[in-house]
């Protein structure tokens, strides 16, 4: 037998030198994921799921687990609560992402959780679970209803939109919220003081107008605000005290600006267009111009926001401001004229001149009130007095009532039947030229009422 005291390859030896190689290895992870929480009481800034007495904690706690689908924004602590409730019901872990994953490695993945199945169970975590083509879900489902894998899927965008509905179905969904700044201060204290995971064993003064910077301008994403951190502690020089000093424009010069980015067809698209059309319409102009921006700088294309501004300016602002659309339509001439980064000028006037016009959707509502009319089957006829004219051409004969050409008569207006039955559809507003118009519209109607002399 070898001589434990010369056995290059004793036991403990091994032990000690992958224990020690294994910590050497997790500290070489970024801060970031060391800084993951391992239990729930851990967990920050989603007490509106986890909070005492939560649907999420009570499933937790009762070891009730079910399929799970988190959804919110990156950085809010999706994956981390995944793997601390994998723990916490001691159940195993598989990862595996929607962009990576292929039907094969799928199958192999939840046919390997089959051998666990009746003991601690596997919980199968699926990152960007939105991705999923419809040959995955076909392969994960039957998976799924027997309980093989308990699914917990995590996604940037909308479930009930982007994830087929025999999984959401199938799962409760949960949102998570990003990170407010009281959470992601309470987690850089956290890294400061954690000498095991953090950055606890290194001497660091984080500035307190620092410490601000930080929770404010990393958008709630935890990681963003930890990778900064880190960045700045390990890029600065301690001083002849030993102290790494921090300042806000150190750190300040680690964040890395974030680009704003979101796929066309996707939530981020749908949701900022829908904040700047309600900013315009809700009359603050401050706002408005900001998801202008937004957009801009995102990649929008400027054609798609000048349309949106067309038809705004026509259904919330109307005939309150009738140049509105004018301007709405300048705008995309604009934009079709000289391009960016120019035309963002013109949008931007667009956007502020419809943003503080006074509003009306009377004729929106016009217009929706006639075609109910029309699509319910009222289809009325036109009277003989406003038919083609043209008559002799097209064989008819001259209608009982002729037509008064309103110009020929006082003030240019003639008591006339256009519609065979009473109906109003346009109910102009008080609103900016609207109360014009009505005081205008009343005043025809008292000139109707008068004995007329035909010229």
């Amino acid at each position: 037998m070898s001589d434990p005291d010369t056995d290059l390859f004793a036991d403990s030896d091994i032990d000690e030198g992958t224990a020690a190689e294994s910590a050497a290895a997790q500290h070489r992870q970024p801060l970031a994921a060391r800084m993951r929480p391992t239990a729930l009481e851990d967990v920050l800034g989603q007490d509106h799921i986890l909070g005492p007495g939560k649907l999420l904690r009570r499933v937790i706690e009762a070891d009730r687990l079910t399929n799970l689908i988190f959804y919110g924004p990156p950085g809010c602590g999706k994956t981390t609560l995944a793997e601390v409730i994998a723990r916490v019901t001691r159940r195993r872990f598989e990862r595996t992402s929607g962009v990576l994953s292929n039907v094969a490695g799928l199958r192999t993945v939840c046919e390997t959780a089959r051998l666990f199945k009746d003991g601690p169970g596997t919980v199968l975590f699926v990152d960007e679970i939105h991705r999923f083509n419809k040959s995955q879900q076909d392969v994960l489902l039957p998976y799924v209803e027997n309980g093989t894998v308990t699914l917990i899927g995590a996604t940037t965008h909308n479930p009930n939109v982007f994830i087929n509905s025999p999984l959401t179905s199938r799962s409760l969904v949960f949102e998570l919220r990003p990170l407010n700044e009281e959470a992601i201060t309470a987690l850089i204290q956290r890294a400061l003081t954690d000498t095991a995971q953090g950055l606890g064993h290194l001497q660091i003064d984080l500035a307190p107008a620092a410490m601000t910077f930080l929770a404010t301008i990393c958008d709630g994403d935890a990681r963003r605000a930890l990778t900064a951190l880190e960045v700045a502690a390990l890029s600065t020089p301690p001083d002849a005290d030993g102290v790494i000093r921090l300042t806000h424009s150190v750190v300040e010069e680690c964040v890395q600006r974030k680009m704003v980015l979101y796929d066309r067809d996707e939530d981020g698209h749908y949701d900022t267009i829908s904040a700047f059309i309600k900013s315009v319409r809700g009359s603050d102009p401050h706002a408005a111009v900001y998801w202008l921006a937004k957009m801009l700088e995102a990649g929008e294309d400027p054609r798609f926001i000048a349309r949106r501004l067309i038809i705004l300016a026509s259904e919330d602002i109307g005939n309150a401001d009738p140049r509105g659309l004018t301007v709405a339509v300048a705008a995309m001439q604009a934009v079709e004229f000289i391009g960016m980064p120019e035309a963002r000028i013109s949008l931007a006037q667009a956007t502020t001149y419809l943003a503080t016009a006074p509003k009306s959707n009377a004729s929106y509502l016009a217009v929706e009130e006639a075609l109910k009319d029309v699509r319910s089957g009222r289809m009325l006829a036109v009277p003989e007095h406003l038919k083609n004219l043209h008559v002799k051409a097209i064989g008819r004969d001259e209608p009982d009532e002729p037509y008064k050409y309103p110009h020929d008569y006082d003030q240019h207006t003639v008591r006339q039947d256009y519609l065979p039955v009473d109906r109003h559809y346009y109910r102009p507003t008080t609103q900016g030229y609207e109360e014009t118009i009505g005081k205008r519209m009343a005043h025809v109607e008292v000139l109707k009422r008068k004995p007329m002399q035909d010229p």
